[in-house]
């Protein structure tokens, strides 16, 4: 599982110490909630799911020009077991008023000069924190949730960027509009309005909320650069996933994308969950190959060829992933 920070690890989570930890549901409620684990565990129903985090930022290298940040090329994806509670049913028992635009998280990380002041605090819009995937959970893999990944409470808001997700979960403010919160403005996880040639410098008030995240397929077998017989088949295989929470279908190519074979696509454990799929391709002579995979939403989505839609800070990158082949 990929490793993301905005602050500091709290000394809570390094010591592996929930004692006291209360979760503060408040805003645009009929009832405000204080909440222990023990509450959440008790109170709500438990739900285990599938789900998979993204960082918003991933395949951020291969934009041209490109950008500060960290450098993900693929590997900036998870799809972990999380159990907890649904947000949903959370907010459910506080009253969520017909005001409520937003929700706007907050952890107890610090920033990472040491200083008390926001690191991140991000949200979503009210319709889909009212999802019933998006969970409060407290385990990951069967296991309290590790320090760095957010002990002992995180939100897992599937299909959006991971930066909503938030890690040390200590309150969710609902709101009455767009949160503004740190890493919600500016340049932060927004992508321009509209479409703009690599390089564009875009004013700040021309950018707009990375919400949706694109569908995406990874080859995860064999690795590339792998030997295969020529004239026989090969297994390749790998995961598929979309931010709209199906993926309908993925093809691949060994002929840079002249002619597509579709793949044995498994059914999602449950949504939001990462797709396995497989195929058989035969390199038909001895030589250089390349396969391509191409996942497809529900929509009729497909990903593109080359890196999409350029933007400052590199976000959503879902360029169909390829792999090297040598038939001998």
């Amino acid at each position: 599982m990929f490793i993301r920070l905005n602050g500091l690890v709290p000394q809570t989570a390094l010591d592996g110490d929930a004692e006291g930890w209360v979760l503060t549901v408040d805003g645009e409620v009929d009832t405000p909630l204080s909440l222990s684990l023990d509450d959440l565990k008790s109170q709500f129903e438990n739900v285990t799911l599938q789900l998979v985090v993204e960082c918003g930022g991933n395949g951020r290298a291969f934009f041209q020009p490109g950008s500060s940040g960290n450098q993900w090329t693929t590997g900036a994806v998870g799809c972990p077991e999380w159990t907890g509670v649904r947000l949903a049913d959370v907010l459910k028992a506080a009253g969520v008023k017909s005001s409520a635009v937003y929700t706007g998280h907050y952890g107890n990380d610090v920033h990472l000069s040491g200083e008390e002041k926001d690191t991140i605090s991000r949200g979503v819009p009210i319709a889909k924190a009212q999802e019933p995937e998006g969970l409060i959970a407290w385990a990951m893999n069967g296991e309290d949730v590790p320090a760095l990944h957010g002990f002992p409470l995180r939100l897992v808001i599937p299909g959006y960027p991971g930066s909503v997700s938030q890690k040390y979960l200590t309150r969710i403010w609902v709101r009455d509009q767009v949160h503004d919160g740190e890493k919600m403005g500016g340049y932060s996880y927004r992508l321009p309005a509209y479409p703009v040639a690599p390089g564009t410098e875009v004013p700040e008030e021309d950018m707009v909320i990375l919400e949706e995240m694109p569908v995406k397929s990874l080859i995860t077998f064999p690795q590339t650069g792998t030997e295969v017989p020529a004239g026989q088949a090969a297994e390749v295989r790998g995961h598929a996933w979309a931010g709209n929470g199906d993926v309908a279908a993925v093809h691949v190519s060994v002929d840079f994308g002249r002619t597509w074979q579709q793949a044995t696509l498994d059914p999602a454990p449950n949504r939001f969950a990462w797709q396995r799929w497989r195929a058989q391709v035969t390199p038909p002579i001895a030589g250089y190959y390349e396969v391509w995979a191409r996942a497809t939403d529900a929509n009729g989505v497909s990903q593109p060829p080359v890196s999409p839609g350029w933007n400052p800070r590199g976000y959503g990158n879902n360029l169909q992933h390829r792999i090297a082949l040598i038939a001998v």
